[in-house]
């Protein structure tokens, strides 16, 4: 009898870490997918001059992709916590506004062909503005995954 309670328990503990471990991994790649989109205004600016048709339709293809992961996980995180997905949507906001204008900005500006232009001040580029939404995320993922842990795990 006590060996089957321990069992039960022990089974409930390793399905709780792993859900915990699902959803850290999926949080996770959701931030992963934000750093890759607000990443695309230095790539916009590097892209080569000498083939600018091909850069274009390379760089736009893969903003779609990251536009497509952004929109999986605003849904996912909007699923999991309704707190972890409504700091989720201000970062992509934040980063649609931030990034998404610099982007614009690196459209409309000659492509960058020297090698000491491949370093870019933040006077070109600069995403500080973002620290505060990235900060408000993280904090609110660790809240809900603090949530996920019993109390006597804590």
């Amino acid at each position: 009898m006590l060996a089957g309670a321990v069992n039960v328990w022990m089974a409930r503990r390793r399905s709780r870490e792993e859900e915990r471990a699902r959803i850290h991994n999926t949080v996770a790649a959701a931030f992963e997918a934000y750093t890759a989109y607000k990443e695309f205004p230095y790539a916009i600016r590097r892209r080569r001059p000498d083939d600018p048709e091909a850069e274009r339709i390379c760089l736009s293809e893969a903003l779609r992709a990251v536009q497509e992961k952004l929109s999986y996980y605003l849904a996912w995180t909007q699923a999991e916590s309704v707190e972890v997905g409504q700091q989720y949507g201000r970062l992509v906001a934040e980063a649609r506004r931030v990034a998404g204008g610099a982007m614009h900005a690196a459209w409309n500006d000659p492509p960058w062909a020297s090698d000491p232009e491949m370093n870019i001040p933040p006077e070109v580029v600069d995403l500080r503005q973002l620290e505060a939404a990235e900060a408000q995320y993280m904090q609110a993922v660790r809240d809900h995954l603090t949530s996920l842990t019993p109390w006597w795990a804590r």
